[in-house]
């Protein structure tokens, strides 16, 4: 591996993330970027959606998430993933787009908010287990402050959000 100024080497190139090592000391994760979706219901409650995370050992509690496919926008994305984790579909919104950890990653997520809520159910990915829960935000951020609830820079994003839209 070189570490001469400008050089790049691919030390992993998989599915979902390429590692790699620039100038010989910057690792560098290449990671596909990703959608997040606000919903509120009438009661002023948070779409949530717990489900089991391998790379952390627990269950997080997290706005409808996923990855942009190949050949998707962020919107289509966005729906696409709604409608696999909860069974809905409406308007869809951005909020706002942010690097999830810009210390190391490239990827990108995009916050949408969802209205004019209707059904539309598409099949959920093969590995993944998911719950649906409505949670006032406020709830949701103190259950990740005490550390009763585990989150995600999406969990926390939507919430705050959805306090402003409340507001």
């Amino acid at each position: 591996m070189s570490d001469t100024p400008g050089s790049t080497a691919v030390l992993y190139d998989g599915h979902i993330v390429k590692l790699e090592l620039q100038d010989g000391k910057w690792e560098i994760v290449r990671h596909r970027d990703a959608v997040s979706v606000l919903v509120l219901d009438g009661e002023g409650r948070m779409l949530c959606v717990r489900q089991p995370r391998r790379a952390i050992g627990t269950d997080t509690v997290e706005a409808p998430a996923g990855l942009i496919d190949d050949g998707e926008t962020p919107e289509q994305a966005a729906r696409r993933e709604l409608q696999e984790e909860a069974g809905l579909d409406g308007d869809m919104r951005l909020l706002t787009r942010y690097y999830s950890s810009p210390g190391f990653s490239d990827e990108q997520i995009y916050l949408y908010h969802a209205t004019n809520l209707r059904e539309s159910r598409l099949p959920m990915d093969d590995d993944e287990q998911i719950e649906v829960e409505w949670l006032q935000p406020r709830a949701v951020l103190e259950g990740l402050r005490d550390g009763t609830m585990t989150g995600s820079a999406t969990t926390v994003t939507a919430a705050l959000y959805a306090l402003q839209v409340q507001a």
